[in-house]
């Protein structure tokens, strides 16, 4: 059995073929589907494909790069659905960062209140955080540590490979490990790997972006997780039964799902 813990199955390189992408995986041994809020336009075709497959869940939040719409999303609306299992993604990325420096700065500081008020929700009503992190480790580690996550804990979803973030291990989050440990040139990360313990390891496809080796340069889907699974036994010399099962617990302990 595996967990993908992020696939964004609303989006629509989805539409056409949604259920066939969902037995293929399950054909293939993944067994619970986990969609992240990203963009709120989109979080009520979340809602609808979870609602009709008893092994699909989803998270409310709002990506870094749709923050300009946060103020129009209702969280009561959503996180007290009982297939609501997180907040996020949420988190915060420079990657894009335009203009002077004075705007930047001004994207930054918006960035960390809209990533504050989402950790605010989540110990609000109990529920884990979905992380999104991109050339700002240090500043989502301060925040993290400083509004008091380790209450809800969450996920670093994608993990960036940054060894600052390793200590989060010991504050309640997990590494969601995707397509990018199977890349040709991925050096960092199957290097940091062997570092997280492995009771904190998550698999996730972020389909349908980032697809593993060897399917580059098609649409991700959650059947691929195989392939991230057998490269994580590979790396850590651990069995793909074992990987599958640790990863598997871990996803269901920290999502609080059966």
């Amino acid at each position: 059995m595996i967990i993908d813990t992020h696939v964004h199955l609303d989006d629509r390189r989805y539409e056409e073929d949604l259920q066939e992408v969902l037995n293929r995986a399950r054909e293939g041994g993944v067994e619970r589907f986990i969609i992240p809020g990203a963009d709120p336009a989109n979080l009520d075709r979340a809602v609808e494909i979870a609602q009709k497959n008893s092994d699909v869940y989803f998270a409310v939040g709002v990506h870094p790069y749709d923050m300009d719409i946060f103020d129009t999303l209702d969280f009561s609306n959503y996180i007290e659905h009982p297939k609501c299992v997180a907040v996020g993604e949420c988190g915060l990325d420079y990657f894009r960062l335009e203009g002077t420096d004075e705007e930047k700065e001004r994207e930054k500081n918006r960035q960390k209140e809209i990533f504050i008020a989402q950790i605010e929700v989540a110990k609000k009503y109990k529920k884990p955080l979905i992380v999104h992190i991109r050339d700002a480790s240090r500043d989502s580690k301060e925040i993290l540590l400083a509004h008091g996550a380790k209450e809800v804990g969450g996920v670093l979803h994608c993990y960036n490979a940054d060894e600052e973030l390793l200590s989060l291990a010991k504050e309640g989050f997990y590494f969601g490990i995707g397509g990018v440990l199977t890349f040709k040139n991925a050096k960092k990360l199957p290097h940091v790997l062997p570092k997280i313990p492995n009771e904190r390891l998550l698999i996730e496809t972020d389909g349908p972006y980032l697809t593993p080796t060897p399917h580059r340069g098609e649409r991700n889907e959650p059947l691929y997780t195989t392939f991230i699974a057998k490269k994580m036994s590979e790396i850590l010399e651990i069995s793909l039964e074992d990987i599958k099962k640790t990863t598997t617990q871990n996803a269901l302990k920290l999502f609080d799902i059966s």
